[in-house]
């Protein structure tokens, strides 16, 4: 098994992302919240946009998953659509490029197997993990040639279902099929989600809004005390 992939086994990565309307966006700010995740303990980050790639692995020197979330008109695929993104990434350093893997249509038309082998003949040296939705799209995933395999858009797409917590059920199904590591992401949302998902035989988990979105996980608090009546004794 590869060098890279022992390391990841059964360990934690933490998600550093906030886009432009959030408050931490900025890639000091993700740089920082790297650090913390390494000293805490994380095995390696995943990051958005080259600016942020390069001040994590500068600060962290931690391996790093690369993506790029860019929108396009009329396409509903967003992390890592082109290989303008690709491109973008590669040059930040990764280890590993994540790509939207689903059966949506990509805003150049080009299909998933092209996407692939084009990566696979630029970058070599570069790994791929392909983010799916269902079960199938993960062993269509896995007969297209990706290196990896993350459950990151399950629930995010029109045609699966809507969950509260990981699909557990989507990650033990295809733990048993696939013979490549399968990333357990989406939604998890304790330790004991995490715990949950590697005995359930996921490779390695990430861990995102949990850990490094302060305004989500305030929220959360907020949420609960408002559902709380206020008892006091008189």
């Amino acid at each position: 098994m590869r060098e890279l992939f022992q390391k990841l086994k059964g360990q934690l990565i933490v998600s550093c992302q906030a886009l432009e309307e959030e408050p931490l966006h900025g890639s000091n700010i993700m740089a920082r919240m790297a650090k913390a995740a390494k000293d805490g303990g994380a095995a390696a980050i995943r990051a958005n946009g080259l600016e942020d790639i390069i001040a994590i692995k500068k600060t962290t020197n931690l391996p790093v998953i690369g993506i790029v979330k860019r929108e396009y008109p009329n396409c509903e695929i967003y992390i890592t659509p082109t290989m303008r993104e690709v491109d973008e990434i590669v040059i930040g350093g990764v280890e590993i490029i994540a790509i939207d893997l689903t059966n949506r249509i990509r805003p150049d038309r080009v299909t998933n197997k092209e996407f692939i082998k084009t990566i696979k003949r630029k970058y070599p040296h570069v790994y791929i993990m392909g983010d799916i939705s269902s079960y199938e799209e993960g062993i269509t995933a896995e007969s297209l040639g990706v290196d990896l395999i993350a459950t990151t858009l399950s629930g995010y797409t029109s045609y699966t279902k809507k969950q509260k917590g990981p699909d557990f059920e989507l990650i033990s199904k295809l733990s048993l099929t696939l013979s490549i590591p399968l990333i357990a992401e989406g939604r998890v949302n304790t330790p004991d989600d995490a715990a949950e998902c590697i005995r359930l035989g996921a490779w390695a988990v990430v861990v995102g809004s949990a850990i490094t979105r302060p305004q989500l996980i305030t929220k959360t608090f907020t949420d609960r005390l408002g559902q709380t009546v206020f008892c006091k004794n008189e």
